[in-house]
């Protein structure tokens, strides 16, 4: 007897669908939608090693098969998964092969199962590579580098078993009051399309049918407007406006979506009165009909479960999310009730084999009918050199007096501050317990870095939240007889084992929040550094002594004008477990300071937003205060000094068609001279902002990020960089929400930063295509 069609690897994936789910009965779909189970109660450890337990038989039994199980390998305080109770990388494996053996041999159909596991900054298990967080990742300007980390991150969640990766891309930071600020690639909807694209690539590799045994599926995290919440509260509502949710907010899941993204993540917000996941203009009308998705839309942890308040109970929520375009659910109690939908007429039953056969068609493009099994396979290559590059990259010098760095020829440095000697503090949330040795603080960088004569002091000086000053003292004493002091200050994700978690996993935090001041649920109303260590500040900056601050950071904490007080203000966005080492490289002048700032950075909370590019009223600002960001997305300063000069346009008469080209046809560039001034090597990130002065169907911004390179550049040497004025440059989102090139005055301006741009003035004339559809 031949085998059944969907069994036939040569078969196009769409016929083996069709063949299966032709097979299968109600009980079976149902059971390819739900991802009911926390991964972690599926196995419990022995003095033998890890067994299955009953309730992970159960689970699979209840449906003859399971579609999805998450975070088999997490480890962290809300699973209350230990090094000691976990799974390692040397069992990851094993583990993962038991479960997927029991699915495949004690279900009629033997339909593999998903591992579907969380890789914010690495795999969120025991022994995987942390990398620095996407915040970092975002200011290092650098997307080909995060590309081959997120390759190697990959490589090692499929190597211990995993199939799927769920990683949050599509947040943008609008409000950096959101705790969970450090998981977006930063403000602006451009930088975060070309470092989704990178993440699609890097972990999943080249679209295709097919995904390599070393990718794994990629879903993209949040689906969308998550960063918009009001007040910077976690999962509240928002209040986008349709404009908004396509201008910023839909930009990085469109790139995603057009890299190969395997599915997306409907986000826990509302959009216009309806949640996300419930949302079928949103999943259905934008992600499906208009950008022709047709992977997996999985909804996030028990958000379906919210929709009994609009729908009355859980098989019309369940109902209600699956005629949005919700295919996969997660943890919630709707969906496993599906077929009491079909039997209450509330699903029609091709609506469910559409969410099925996206299910199936992942499983089949992973190859895993053909390889279920993982067994041994060699480690990736190479994911600690690519964080500790990643870090490196990332740190971002803000504000300097020209003297003081690089640290050499100091021989007596006062290292002090409340994150100058924690690795969990460097690391961000969503991370698993680290093995003991794992990672260099600041401390132990510079104390590995700095020549043999240099004596490094340290003193904490105080915590990193309240107001206790009784500390200071000794770190003042430590500063007084110091060339210079480097003062670590900032916030911290690290999840202690008593944080009280809200049932989805977020942190929740009322009163003292026990010195987590980032991380899901964890958001603040003031930004400013805490009492504690504003006073530290002071007090060592009182001693006269050179003082360097830097900010371990997932969010832009706002700052208040350290003239006179500090002689350098560096940001290292939770730059991983290596992430001391490499901002000890930067202060001591082995590296030079590279990263920008992927946001912009407040002067108080009272002043957000500060977004650079907000709609364009001319708005004065306020009476007591500026009402411009402290320092401004895109800036970052070196330890050279370069200049711009103007930019020039190719075309003489400056005027273009809709198409972007000349009116003879010809392509239209943006061309800028850089020089490197100074005595120091640099790799300048030349930046190209557009702003519509005349014309178009809706109100302009004040100006929008639409280019960058990087360009290094020896002592005394320039370069011309040349950027394309294309259509992909000039269009914006029309009146019927497709982009399109308008007709109108244009001012092309190239810069270190998007508050230091010098412009070219272009003209575009109509005849006017869609450049693509929205």
């Amino acid at each position: 007897m031949s085998e059944p069609r969907y069994r036939d690897p040569a078969a196009p994936v769409a016929a083996r669908v069709r063949d299966l789910l032709g097979r299968m009965t109600l009980t079976e779909k149902v059971g390819q939608v739900n991802q009911r189970m926390y991964g972690w109660h599926a196995y419990e450890a022995t003095p033998a090693g890890h067994r299955l337990t009953d309730a992970f038989r159960a689970e699979v039994a209840a449906f003859d098969g399971m579609g999805a199980l998450y975070g088999l390998q997490r480890a962290d305080p809300w699973s209350g998964v230990t090094a000691e109770t976990g799974i390692g990388a040397g069992d990851g494996a094993r583990v993962s092969d038991a479960v997927q053996r029991h699915v495949v041999e004690n279900t009629r159909l033997g339909i593999p199962v998903l591992m579907v596991e969380e890789m914010p900054h690495g795999h969120q298990a025991l022994d995987g590579t942390l990398l620095p967080v996407n915040l970092a990742a975002g200011a290092t300007w650098n997307p080909e580098l995060y590309e081959a980390a997120l390759a190697s991150a990959a490589a090692q969640l499929r190597a211990r078993g995993g199939h799927v990766a769920l990683v949050s891309a599509l947040d943008l930071v609008r409000d950096p009051r959101w705790g969970r600020s450090e998981e977006c690639f930063g403000e602006d909807p451009y930088l975060a399309a070309r470092f989704t694209e990178a993440l699609v690539r890097g972990a999943q590799g080249p679209p295709g049918e097919r995904i390599a045994p070393d990718r794994a599926a990629v879903v993209l995290k949040h689906f969308a407007g998550q960063g918009a919440t009001v007040g910077g509260r976690n999962s509240a509502a928002t209040e986008l406006g349709a404009r908004e949710l396509h201008e910023i907010h839909l930009e990085a899941a469109l790139a995603g979506v057009r890299a190969g993204a395997a599915g997306v993540m409907a986000a826990y917000n509302e959009f216009d009165g309806l949640p996300c996941a419930a949302n079928r203009e949103l999943l259905t009308g934008i992600l499906r009909e208009k950008w022709g998705f047709d992977g997996v839309v999985m909804a996030d942890g028990l958000a379906l479960d919210r929709l009994v308040r609009l729908a009355g109970d859980p098989v019309a929520a369940g109902a209600m999310a699956l005629a949005a375009g919700t295919d996969l659910s997660l943890w919630d109690d709707c969906f496993p009730r599906l077929a009491e939908a079909v039997d209450r007429g509330l699903v029609d039953l091709t609506a469910l084999d559409a969410a099925v056969g996206r299910v199936l068609a992942l499983k089949f493009r992973l190859g895993l009918f053909e390889q279920p099994y993982t067994g041994q396979r060699p480690p990736a290559a190479g994911p600690r050199e690519l964080s500790e590059r990643l870090a490196r990259e990332s740190v971002t010098l803000l504000a300097h007096d020209g003297v003081t760095l690089p640290l050499t020829a100091r021989t007596r440095i006062a290292v002090l501050g409340p994150n100058a000697d924690s690795v969990p503090q460097q690391l961000g949330d969503y991370t698993a317990p680290q093995r003991p040795g794992t990672g260099v603080s600041l401390l132990d960088g510079l104390r590995a870095a700095a020549p043999a004569d240099t004596e490094i002091v340290h003193a904490r000086g105080c915590d990193l939240v309240g107001a206790d000053r009784s500390g200071i003292p000794e770190a003042v004493a430590a500063a007084s007889g110091a060339d210079a002091v480097v003062l670590a200050l900032g916030g911290s994700s690290a999840r202690a084992a008593e944080t009280h978690f809200d049932a989805n996993g977020a942190a929740r935090v009322t009163g003292d929040p026990g010195g987590m001041t980032c991380g899901e649920g964890v958001d603040l109303a003031e930004l400013a550094l805490s009492v504690g260590q504003s006073a530290l500040l002071d007090a060592v900056a009182a001693t006269g002594v050179p003082v360097v601050v830097v900010l371990v950071q997932g969010r832009p904490h706002a700052l208040s004008d350290l003239t006179g007080r500090a002689a350098a203000v560096l940001s290292a966005w939770y730059p991983g477990p290596w992430g001391g080492r490499a901002v000890a490289d930067v202060l001591l002048g082995a590296a030079e300071p590279l990263g920008r700032l992927p946001v912009s950075v407040p002067r108080s909370a009272a002043h957000l937003p500060v977004h650079y590019n907000g709609k364009d009223h001319g708005y004065r600002g306020y009476v007591d205060q500026p009402a411009t960001a402290r320092y401004a997305f895109g800036h970052g300063l070196s330890y050279t000094t370069v200049e711009y000069a103007a930019p020039r346009l190719t075309r003489p008469d400056a005027a273009v068609t809709a198409f972007g080209a000349g009116r003879d046809g010809a392509p239209v560039s943006c061309v800028v001279e850089v020089r490197n001034t100074g005595e120091r090597p640099v790799r300048e990130t030349v930046q190209l902002y557009v702003r519509r002065v005349l014309g178009g169907t809706s109100w302009p911004r004040v100006r929008e990020l639409r280019g960058f390179r990087r360009v290094d550049l020896a002592p005394g040497e320039a370069a011309e960089v040349t950027f394309p004025v294309d259509a992909q440059v000039l269009a914006s989102v029309s009146r019927s929400g497709d982009r399109v090139v308008e007709a109108g005055e244009f001012a092309i301006g190239t810069g270190p930063s998007s508050a230091g741009t010098r412009e070219a003035r272009l003209t575009v004339h109509p005849a006017v295509p869609p450049c693509g559809r929205r």
